[in-house]
């Protein structure tokens, strides 16, 4: 986690995208939300995808191990806000929008008790291998039954560029959160053409992915 703090410090930070994501705006109908629910977005990094969630009448808990994006997140969005410490982390927090700039593996069922659905867009393939079966476990663990979660992926040559992101393989989305949750592939296409690094890379292609998971089994 220490090379993630150094891109943010150095501002190397290249996953971050400046609109909201498209699957995002798509599929968000899927997660089943009442007015005013809770969405959880690990990594969440300065994601301007959480704006668009709370501009849509829904409450936002992030986590972040960097403060320096937390800060740049409200202070990009001209969003005012506090700053307290609580269990270990600093606790950022504006009319709708918290973040706990602190390890994600600390967080645990308390803090995300009022949580409805889960966005992931950029954590699951941020984290190399080793981190990603514990990264699953620690989700599914803590959020409550019945959340759902939009999780999306991309699947790429992994030979010809190293991550992160990561190539995720859907026997490896499957392997990760077949035993907590039911789950279904939205979509699967060649997105390559919106991909300059991959295209500057040679990487031959690169499918976007996206799922709909929910926890717990029937």
């Amino acid at each position: 986690m220490t090379d993630w703090l150094a891109r943010w410090q150095g501002n190397k930070i290249g996953w971050h995208a400046d609109v909201v994501n498209r699957s995002l705006v798509d599929y968000l109908e899927l997660l089943e939300l009442t007015p005013g629910a809770s969405v959880f977005v690990p990594l969440c990094g300065k994601s301007i995808d959480m704006v668009y969630l709370s501009e849509m009448g829904y409450s936002v808990i992030g986590v972040e191990l960097s403060s320096v994006a937390v800060e740049q997140f409200f202070v990009d969005n001209s969003l005012q806000y506090t700053v307290s410490e609580i269990d270990g982390f600093s606790l950022y927090q504006s009319e709708r929008i918290k973040i706990y700039s602190g390890d994600y593996f600390n967080l645990n069922v308390e803090h995300l008790s009022s949580v409805s659905a889960v966005y992931d867009r950029a954590s699951l393939i941020a984290l190399d291998l080793d981190l990603r079966a514990k990264y699953a476990q620690h989700l599914t663990a803590i959020i409550p039954f019945d959340a759902r979660i939009l999780l999306l992926t991309l699947i790429y040559p992994q030979h010809q560029m190293s991550g992160p992101p990561f190539s995720v393989s859907n026997s490896e989305v499957e392997s990760l959160f077949s035993l907590a949750c039911k789950y279904r592939q939205l979509h699967c296409f060649d997105d390559i053409v919106n991909e300059p690094k991959f295209r500057r890379a040679g990487v031959d292609y690169v499918e976007s992915v996206a799922y709909l998971l929910q926890k717990g089994k029937e």
